[in-house]
């Protein structure tokens, strides 16, 4: 990927989710602290004012800075957690990556995430996007078909009792609520799917 790819990736991944951070707050007030909209619409406009720097190194370079950035911006579990996985793909990531590189990648991203907060598929989080996405990659999906999963994924989270992060204190209460992570890692997958579509 060239400097322009990279760009192209960061700005439409930040302005997605700033795009976004009126739903998603909503969907946190529903059952959590009500500021993941906030705090994630404040984490990617610094990626998005950071945008040409990040462009001017590769790929896992890219990621890394996207990642400490949201670290250092994005307050709350979020930060660190989208934070380690950007950093962990980044690390994981070759300069031009292929779908192998890619599903290798995030299969460490993954389990970094999962280190990181302590939590597993089914809990309620940003994890029951991720795996779905991650294991239909890794079964040969197209693009569209990688979109198809990650709604369905983040439906399938209304449902589910939050046993992870601050949705897990209201117990049944948060059954019948989508994930707000796992909704803004739905718009992430689908930021990032269209940005490769319009490189190519």
């Amino acid at each position: 990927m060239d400097a322009r790819d990279i760009r192209l990736l960061v700005d439409t991944l930040a302005d997605r989710i700033i795009a976004a951070s009126d739903e998603l707050t909503a969907l946190d007030q529903a059952i959590g602290d009500g500021d993941h909209g906030i705090n994630m619409k404040r984490g990617f406009a610094a990626v998005k004012a950071d945008a040409e720097a990040m462009a001017a190194g590769d790929l896992p370079a890219a990621l890394h800075k996207l990642g400490m950035t949201l670290v250092m911006k994005v307050g709350g579990a979020s930060g660190p957690l989208y934070g380690t996985l950007f950093m962990a793909l980044g690390k994981a990531m070759p300069p031009d990556p292929d779908r192998a590189d890619v599903t290798s990648a995030l299969s460490s991203a993954i389990a970094a995430v999962k280190a990181r907060g302590k939590s597993e598929v089914g809990q309620k989080t940003l994890l029951d996007v991720l795996d779905p996405v991650h294991r239909a990659l890794a079964a040969g999906a197209d693009a569209d078909a990688l979109r198809t999963a990650a709604r369905a994924a983040a439906e399938a989270t209304i449902p589910l009792k939050a046993t992870r992060g601050r949705a897990s204190f209201l117990g049944e209460r948060s059954i019948g609520h989508m994930d707000p992570g796992a909704r803004s890692s739905e718009i992430m997958v689908d930021a990032v799917l269209d940005a490769l579509e319009q490189r190519s």
